[in-house]
This record gives C-alpha cells, sequence and structure tokens, in this order.
C-alpha cells in the first residue's frame, strides 16, 4: 500500500524520519512531500535515502512532471502530515494551495492525518482549535499531540505524537483490520460533572483519552460506534455518532436509550459516584467551613447488565489505586459484566490524562496484563480480547440456531408421517 508524509516545518520535523522507517516496516511504500520551511529543519537527502524515493519539495520542480501535484495525490492510499504545523492546518482549513503539499491535499480523495506539534498556546489559540475542528468535520483525522516539556522551554500541550502511535493510525486508516464489521459497538468516555451551584462542579481528572482511542479503533476495524463523552478536550473522530452529554444522569440516559441497538457496550467513562443533595440556585459565598451532602448517583454499568440482550457483551472499566486485582474482581462479580478493565491510576505516567495506560483484562476465568503503551495501541489490545470473548458466544447461537432448525426439520417429518 501507498503512503505520502508530508512533512511541514517544525522542530519535530526530524521525527518524521522515524515516521518513515515505521512505516516501511510495516511494508508500505513512502513518499516524502517537504515544505520549504521544513527543509530548514532536515534535509531532503535524509528522506531520500529513508524512502528511496525522490523527495518533493516544490510545485516547480524540473525534475517532476507539470501536473505532479495531481499524480501524487492520485498515487497515495493516505496522506499523512507529520509534523502538522499551525500554518499548515490553517492553509488547509482554509482551502490555500501555494506549495506542493498545500496543493495535493485539495486534490487528493485518499484519507488525510494531521498530527500537530506547536507551542502549547498556539495549540490552545482558538484560530488553531478552529481549523482542527473545521479539518475534523470535513473527516481529516487528527492525531492529537502529547503533554510535555515543549522545545520552546514551556510545558504543556504541542508535542507531536509518538511515530509509532502515527503509523499505528496509518494503519488503521488504511482498514489493516475489518474483523468488527457488523458490529455495533457503545463505548462511554470522559467524566461527568455533578453541579454545586451554577459555577462549581464535582468531578474527576478524566480526559476521555482511553474512551476516546477505543472508539477511534473500533470505527477503524469496521464498527458502527456510538460514542457517548463527557466534557471533554478531544476532538471525536470523523464520521462517528457523538452523544455529549454532562451528569451521570444524562449519561445512564443516553446509554439506556441507545444500548439496544449495540452488539458490544464498553463503559469506558469515568462516572460520578456521588452527586450533591441540594443545588444551588446562586453561586455559594465563602463564609467559612461548609459541609456537602452527597446522595449516590445511578449505577449505570448494573443497570446495563440487568437490561441486556442475548448475546450482547458488557465490558466495564474500573480506576483503583490500591488492591488493583481484588478490587477489580470484585466489581466483575458485583456488576456481572462480562469482562472488566482494570488500570491502576495511582501510577506514574499512566492512567487518567495520560497519553498511556497499562491496564489488566479480567473475566470469571483469566486475568491478562497489558503492560504499559500508548492508549490508541492498547485500544486495539482491548479489542482483541473482547472479540475473543465474541467467538465462544457466536459459536453459542450458532449451535442454538442448528438445534432449532435440527427440532423443526424432525417435527415436520413427524406430523409428515402422522398425516
Amino acid at each position: 500500500m501507498r503512503v505520502t508524509v508530508g512533512v511541514s516545518g517544525g522542530i519535530a520535523a526530524y521525527k518524521a524520519a522515524e515516521l518513515v522507517r515505521a512505516l516501511q516496516r510495516q511494508a508500505l511504500e513512502v513518499h516524502v512531500v517537504m515544505t520549504e520551511a521544513a527543509t530548514r529543519f532536515v534535509q531532503p537527502l535524509t528522506f531520500e535515502a529513508l524512502s528511496g524515493n525522490r523527495v518533493i519539495t516544490e510545485l516547480w520542480d524540473e525534475k517532476g512532471t507539470p501536473m505532479e501535484h495531481i499524480d501524487e495525490a492520485l498515487w497515495t492510499e493516505a496522506l499523512v502530515v507529520a509534523p502538522a504545523t499551525a500554518g499548515i492546518l490553517a492553509k488547509f482549513a482554509h482551502g490555500i494551495a501555494d506549495d506542493f503539499l498545500t496543493t495535493m491535499y485539495l486534490a487528493t480523495k485518499a484519507p488525510v492525518l494531521v498530527a500537530p506539534a506547536m507551542n502549547v498556546n498556539m495549540w490552545e489559540h482558538p484560530a488553531t482549535q478552529a481549523n482542527l475542528a473545521t479539518l475534523s468535520e470535513r473527516g481529516v483525522r487528527v492525531i492529537d499531540p502529547g503533554t510535555g516539556d515543549l522545545a520552546c522551554g514551556m510545558v504543556g500541550a504541542g508535542r507531536m505524537a509518538e511515530p509509532d502511535t502515527i503509523a499505528e493510525a496509518v494503519l488503521n486508516t488504511l482498514g489493516h483490520r475489518h474483523d468488527l464489521t457488523g458490529e455495533t459497538i457503545l463505548v462511554t468516555a470522559g467524566g461527568t460533572r455533578e453541579a454545586l451551584d451554577p459555577v462549581r462542579f464535582l468531578g474527576n481528572r478524566s480526559s476521555g483519552k482511553m474512551g476516546y482511542a477505543i472508539a477511534e479503533a473500533a470505527q477503524a476495524r469496521g464498527a458502527k460506534v456510538i460514542l457517548v463523552s463527557g466534557p471533554t478536550a478531544l476532538y471525536p473522530p470523523s464520521n462517528m455518532e457523538v452523544l455529549k452529554i454532562t451528569t451521570a444522569d444524562e449519561m445512564r440516559d443516553a446509554v439506556l436509550n441507545r444500548m439496544a441497538e449495540a452488539s458490544i457496550v464498553i463503559k469506558a467513562a469515568a462516572v460520578a459516584d456521588y452527586r450533591p443533595v441540594v443545588v444551588s440556585e446562586q453561586k455559594l459565598k465563602r463564609t467559612g467551613p461548609m459541609t456537602v451532602e452527597l446522595a449516590p448517583t445511578e449505577d449505570i454499568l448494573a443497570e446495563v447488565v440487568r437490561r441486556r440482550h442475548p448475546g450482547q457483551l458488557i465490558i466495564g472499566f474500573a480506576a483503583e489505586t490500591e488492591n488493583i486485582a481484588e478490587n477489580g474482581r470484585a466489581k466483575l462479580l458485583r456488576k456481572g459484566a462480562d469482562a472488566i478493565v482494570v488500570n491502576d491510576v495511582a501510577s506514574a505516567n499512566v492512567g487518567i490524562d495520560a497519553d498511556n495506560n497499562a491496564v489488566t483484562f479480567l473475566t470469571l476465568s483469566t486475568a491478562i496484563e497489558m503492560p504499559e503503551m500508548p492508549k490508541r495501541k492498547l485500544a486495539d489490545r482491548i479489542l482483541d480480547e473482547i472479540l475473543a470473548l465474541r467467538r465462544p458466544k457466536q459459536m453459542v447461537m450458532e449451535l442454538d440456531d442448528m438445534q432449532s432448525a435440527a427440532s423443526e426439520f424432525v417435527g415436520q417429518r413427524r406430523q409428515i408421517v402422522m398425516e
């Protein structure tokens, strides 16, 4: 399969060389297109040596053809831009075609992926966020940047995703696996917020990254996905139905209203366990110590299990800080789900609001350890285990159908003999 890597002018351009290698390891043929600014960070010769192909850097290249931007747009089966600077995102969003990469973007019908990389203030600027929203609505897949130390010396969001993570996204976009075709998967993601007064709420630190990664992975593997999302800064995968909620009650209503459509329900959201009994209509003033009475919210996972349909798989999540395996297994037995995905949220660099995670996939008979890895990669591992649970159920259902057909056949023969 054929992939074009677009490299724009940011310090993360050196990582694009690792991306080319990662794609080649998957037996993909790679072409590289660079903006003029990108050549200030990495020489085209580097990419020519890695890819084995001529690197395109300008529209008016004497070595190319007059319509090379069209030829490349038709040749490629996926265009991935890494790093994607604020400038290139703005040009893509507004249809500005003033170099080879932007012109090719407008000319291609292939899937497009962008891996943004920039200063945290540039990333958070309303113009950049508006451009990302525009691109996402048009079907461009945004591979969210990581958070940490930036080249400018600041700390925050804006680090380009790791090359292996981007390569994984390209592979899934190309549709290497379609083993969830025919499945409808309802995924919950993010946290919920329970109002205390008009400006304050009780909530948690859930970013929604794990749930969004599962939704994205499931869609890439052919499933129809219904994503029920609490408040989050993430962009949902393009062409996916997203139901946005805020409170636990809204989450419950959305899940129960749509679960009948789903063959698999994955409850990855961090739903609040308690809500304030009294919600003030006015902002509470600071007058000294305050006591807030809390009442438990509805147990959505337990209710989903009670209302499950024949053959429907129910997968829950558990965030634990101690006695991880014991608490996870206790929740599995208490809720009656088919599996519980347990993650240790007290561990450093994994779990809530992190880009990586490490979990244990628990069933009544197994405990499968999944070591630390990017959440998008982990999402596929979790789906692999869910599919392994699906197969025995399908075999039982097929056997039941065969037995029913056999019984009907025997009954018909008996009726013929009696007549």
